[in-house]
């Protein structure tokens, strides 16, 4: 390829945690890599990711996703990894320990949020440092939700009618 070719390229979301948002305050988020087989990567590449069940976790000196399901690719062979094997994620060091302070705090999880492609070439995950919601605090989500629908519905009505 030539270096022509990488203005071609594109970014875009393989896959987003939708309900991460419902069930947890986001306090901050990071970008960071992922290690994929060559299957895994192209089953990413089509879409094929469910990062609804996934958490990360910080063991030793190293960042791991658990629980995230990358579907076997449907051209590949004895190659396929098992779909909802541990992958390892690359961080610096730095952001590493920072991870696993703000971990060991009480109530506090790391949860992907999206799984993209890079520059067209590179896997990257969105991971969050998340604390998990009551029932009433969804609750109230949901009503301030649909407050802003109903007052967004009314402004294009009255501009509609304005008009």
């Amino acid at each position: 390829m030539s270096d022509g070719d990488d203005k071609e390229r594109k970014d875009y979301t393989a896959a987003r945690n939708r309900k991460a948002r419902y069930e947890y305050f986001i306090l901050e988020s990071l970008e960071v890599g992922i290690t994929l087989s060559g299957t895994e990567i192209k089953s990413v590449r089509a879409g094929h990711v469910n990062l609804r069940e996934g958490f990360a976790r910080v063991e030793g000196r190293e960042l791991w996703l658990y629980s995230v399901h990358i579907s076997p690719y449907e051209k590949g062979t004895h190659y396929n990894m098992e779909p909802t094997r541990r992958r390892k994620l690359l961080a610096h060091m730095s952001q590493i320990i920072k991870l696993q302070a703000k971990s060991r705090e009480n109530g506090l999880t790391l949860i992907p949020l999206a799984m993209y492609i890079k520059n067209g070439r590179w896997a990257k995950v969105e991971l969050a440092v998340a604390k998990g919601k009551q029932t009433h605090d969804r609750r109230d989500a949901i009503a301030l939700r649909d407050a802003e629908r109903e007052i967004n519905r009314n402004l294009r009505e009255r501009s509609r009618r304005g008009n």
